[in-house]
């Protein structure tokens, strides 16, 4: 494990929390399904310049073609750099957004009907967003912000109830029942984050998608806020998608690990057989670039190249404009995932290089 994710472990955690477990619930082998998902956006220029240009539609495949499945009780991440298709799965997963194409299912129940209201599941799935500030209606106050999923779901019974189980959620997350009369503008970041998670919990989740939680947090924060929903899950037994661009955070949360490049999930893996043994080039990139302890003061090698456009990405290896082992296969034809080792990677050369 890094240095970073092992000061994580080492901060102190919050109170304990006061919550309720979520009802018993049918065990499943896969609680999420997530099955060919694409998301393809028309990123084409207005008619009329088109018209008067000569320019034709142009698309942007931000998802292509992503399979995993997430068991319950366990933390799924995707990892990879900026504009590679993290956020937008997580949209798609959640049902913020409609996939172009694929399937993803909860409990086998197709998410659209779910995010439709056609499901009792609805309760079921909640999102943990990136700026806890931008994620709160800065006009209400936290009780209101936290009571109003047990609203709308009719969670409580009258409004003692409702006042008794936002209490609870604060005083869960590590606030104080009386910062329910506060608004969002009155606490820190790490606190506002907190709120937006005692939010999620207040349906009594199963499934809670987190869109990088802690990105926009100082290091200190980040680790009472990963060991709180760390604490969370062991307790409450929640399952979760993670996903953050930060390896030790990575390494810190997850059971399995997914890598993204360019819309594609390249290497899918558990996170032991990920972080010792990593099979495609870029998730071995991506591991230089994490700190340890015996990299303190090392000269690093960057990575080299930068993200080709999304819109006119390279034919065949999206990756290897800047892959050392490509050879002129990897630029004409594009591989599939496969298991390799423990791992699914899509490379053609995965078993050559060990390096």
């Amino acid at each position: 494990m890094s240095t970073i994710a092992a000061a994580h472990i080492a901060i102190d955690r919050p109170a304990e929390p006061r919550l309720e477990p979520p009802p018993e619930r049918l065990p499943a082998a896969a609680l999420v399904k997530v099955r060919h998902l694409r998301k393809v956006f028309d990123v084409s220029a207005p008619w009329i310049t088109r018209v008067t240009t000569g320019q034709g539609r142009k698309t942007l495949k931000a998802v292509d073609d992503i399979s995993f499945e997430i068991p319950q009780g366990r933390t799924l991440s995707l990892v990879g750099e900026s504009g590679c298709g993290k956020s937008t799965a997580a949209r798609c997963i959640a049902g913020l957004q409609k996939p172009t194409s694929g399937t993803v299912s909860y409990r086998d129940t197709p998410i659209e009907d779910i995010a439709d209201g056609a499901s009792p599941y609805r309760r079921d799935i909640q999102m943990i967003f990136q700026d806890p500030y931008g994620s709160l209606n800065p006009r209400w106050r936290v009780g209101r912000i936290i009571a109003e999923p047990i609203l709308a779901l009719k969670l409580a019974d009258g409004s003692r109830d409702v006042r008794e189980r936002v209490a609870d959620l604060l005083v869960g997350v590590g606030l104080s029942a009386a910062d329910s009369d506060k608004y969002p503008h009155e606490f820190s970041g790490g606190q506002r984050q907190r709120i937006a998670v005692a939010r999620a919990l207040a349906s009594r989740p199963a499934f809670i998608v987190c869109d990088e939680p802690t990105s926009a947090l100082d290091v200190s924060v980040q680790a009472q806020i990963l060991n709180l929903m760390r604490d969370l899950q062991d307790e409450l037994g929640l399952t979760y998608l993670f996903i953050s661009h930060n390896l030790a955070v990575v390494d810190h949360m997850s059971d399995t690990v997914g890598v993204m490049y360019l819309g594609r999930i390249v290497e899918l893996a558990d996170k032991e057989t990920l972080f010792r043994s990593p099979r495609h080039p870029y998730s071995k990139l991506l591991m230089r670039t994490m700190p340890t302890l015996h990299s303190i003061g090392a000269i690093r090698e960057p990575m080299q190249g930068e993200v080709p456009n999304p819109i006119d990405p390279p034919h065949g290896c999206a990756f290897n404009p800047r892959c050392p082992f490509a050879v002129e296969r990897c630029r004409h034809e594009r591989p599939e995932i496969r298991a390799v080792d423990g791992s699914l990677v899509a490379c053609h050369r995965a078993e050559e290089i060990t390096q």
